[in-house]
């Protein structure tokens, strides 16, 4: 019910596939293609775990975890929004156009992301979700090293073509 703010996974997945077309690179492109779709996975992955936790909530459990103003509009339909209630905007999709700019973006963003994980796990008694948590926290570690890669190749790219 309450996900997809600016750090969440369809914020990530459609930043990174807009960002590509600006990439020199083949390499950074397709990391970026790459990432953009696992983003579009772990999207489905966060829809399906909202929907198995609220399958067979009570209205009055619904209340009880301050969610009665959603439910009153949305049922237990999934929709995508903050954890305060705002609902998601292409305004969180950041992209300037410069590849280091925003490479760098992309590593703040994993960050910020593997950083909602860990005080999601917090929030969570349930192993099977916190095995669900904690999958989806170490590729937010795994992406953050790739784009760090990628930077260090564009950088590359740019000071060889700066030379000649």
């Amino acid at each position: 019910m309450r996900f997809g703010g600016p750090d969440g996974e369809l914020s990530a997945a459609l930043r990174y596939l807009h960002q590509r077309y600006n990439m020199p690179t083949d390499q950074a492109k397709a990391l970026l293609t790459d990432i953009g779709t696992e983003e579009m996975a772990h999207w489905e992955m966060i829809c399906t775990m909202v929907k198995m936790l609220m399958t067979g909530a009570t209205v009055e459990e619904i209340k009880e975890a301050d969610m009665g103003a959603m439910y009153a509009i949305r049922d237990k339909a999934i929709y995508p929004q903050d954890s305060t209630g705002n609902p998601w905007t292409a305004a969180y999709i950041q992209s300037i156009g410069d590849p280091v700019t925003d490479l760098y973006e992309d590593m703040a963003a994993e960050q910020k992301a593997r950083a909602v994980y860990e005080q999601l796990l917090n929030l969570t008694d349930d192993p099977l979700l916190k095995d669900a948590l904690r999958f989806l926290r170490e590729r937010e570690i795994v992406h953050f090293q790739r784009f760090g890669e990628a930077l260090r190749s564009v950088e590359e790219f740019h000071s060889a073509k700066r030379i000649f």
